[in-house]
């Protein structure tokens, strides 16, 4: 029990007030991005000669709209989320989700499931809140600026499917959690922790084989002069490939992506399809070619650099450096949660006068209580990824890839109309890869020779 106590007044509107606070300063910084947008107009020195007026113009309006939609969201959901708390809807939809059970004929007194109740209606709310501004930003941003590919019968479809992935998830995760609450005694976080643990690595296994299929087609990438650089590059360091996929992001988007997962001696790379310029899927090669101006992806040559990046965060520890960063984090989270779980005003603050659910409980220390931590460790996190992206740019520097680094970012740039200049406090806070024109100075700088 804790030796203070605060009303649950005073608890509320501290939480309110950082809220505000925390709405506040992200304002600040989308302001002062907003400002760059408007005012860098013509494309910066480093770029003259290999960025066009035309796209500079374009990945400027570009970001202008998204930072105008930003703005909109973010004054819709800090209402949203102030007049839940205010309104006290957790203690509102806990209600409800006895009344659900009441209906399906299920016992409306077992906190297991009202807390399995609680979680799907919550979902089904998140759900119904973001749509207006999912379907803005794919089917009226996106589509504006060329980026989506998605026709609505596939989003409804893939939003479908999405959802009831999730619930067949997070269910019976919540149901895990409750009961170990209950049964683990005073030391009960050290149990949950173990048990969150263990549901993330088997996720983390099961996900690129099980439900990543369940949305885009993988594809092994076809023999060629491609996949046997990459299978060269990946034994002159030793990396363990195992599989070597395309994945056809195409359909969704044409913003690309890399990016390798496995763990031990199972390592696979994935390839959007839309990285690679040279790529057509085999059910497409009879298809005579569309005239579509400059085609987009990267050539063999800067998709091997891209490739020698990803394997330097793996070289050099990154990942599990991230593990072992995640893993003291969750550990410490449930401590507080164990430290506050039976502090009455907290559940009197959102409405619970008689009640102390674990998983109400656990979202109140989690995502409120718990703010000003998630703000700093959030600021540090982003500090460090940018440290390891400058550290695995080095990395494909030393593996003779910098040139071709170079010119793959500046082509990654162009293809996903990424703006290329940033206030410098909006990118240090948001921005956990450094900016283009940083790693571009910074990869210059490492392949030069060293004065004696």
């Amino acid at each position: 029990m804790l030796d203070f106590r605060l009303e649950e007044n005073q608890l509320l509107w501290a939480i309110l007030t950082f809220q505000i606070l925390e709405y506040l300063w992200e304002l600040y910084l989308a302001r002062r991005q907003h400002s760059v947008y408007c005012k860098k107009v013509t494309v910066p020195q480093e770029l003259k000669g290999i960025l066009s007026d035309e796209t500079y113009t374009k990945a400027r309006v570009y970001a202008l709209d998204k930072s105008n939609f930003g703005l909109i969201k973010g004054i819709i959901t800090t209402i949203i989320g102030t007049a839940f708390v205010l309104l006290n809807g957790f203690k509102i939809f806990w209600t409800q989700a006895k009344l659900l059970l009441i209906q399906v004929g299920l016992n409306p007194e077992s906190e297991i499931q009202v807390s399995m109740a609680f979680m799907l209606i919550m979902n089904l709310m998140n759900v119904v809140i973001a749509m207006p501004f999912t379907v803005y930003s794919t089917f009226v941003l996106e589509e504006k600026h060329g980026f989506n590919k998605q026709t609505p019968g596939f989003f409804i479809k893939d939003q479908i499917k999405s959802f009831f992935v999730g619930q067949l998830i997070s269910l019976p995760l919540v149901a895990g959690l409750v009961g170990i609450v209950h049964w683990g005694g005073k030391f009960f976080f050290v149990y949950l922790w173990g048990f969150a643990t263990m549901v993330i690595f088997f996720l983390m296994t099961i996900y690129p084989d099980f439900i990543a299929p369940l949305f885009d087609k993988y594809s092994p990438l076809p023999e060629g002069e491609l996949r046997s650089s990459i299978e060269a590059l990946a034994k002159s360091i030793d990396f363990p490939l195992y599989k070597l996929y395309v994945v056809e992001g195409s359909k969704r988007s044409v913003h690309s992506n890399a990016y390798f997962y496995g763990f031990f001696k199972n390592k696979r790379i994935v390839l959007f399809d839309t990285l690679l310029k040279d790529y057509t899927p085999e059910d497409k090669k009879d298809e005579e070619p569309k005239e579509e101006g400059e085609k987009k992806g990267c050539s063999n040559e800067e998709v091997l650099a891209v490739l020698a990046h990803e394997l330097g965060h793996w070289q050099l520890n990154h990942v599990a450096k991230n593990v072992i960063i995640m893993q003291v984090n969750l550990f410490l989270m449930f401590a507080a949660f164990g430290f506050f779980s039976q502090y009455e005003p907290m559940y009197r603050a959102f409405g619970f006068l008689s009640e102390k659910p674990v998983l109400v409980g656990m979202v109140i220390v989690l995502q409120y209580i718990f703010s000003p931590y998630n703000a700093v460790l959030g600021c540090v996190l982003t500090c460090l990824s940018r440290h390891f992206e400058f550290q695995a740019d080095e990395f494909a520097v030393h593996m003779k890839k910098g040139k071709e680094l170079c010119d793959a970012l500046i082509k990654l740039n162009k293809d996903n109309l990424s703006f290329p200049q940033n206030d410098w406090l909006y990118s240090a806070w948001h921005h956990s890869h450094p900016p283009l024109l940083e790693r571009m100075a910074a990869i210059k700088k490492l392949g030069k020779p060293k004065s004696n």
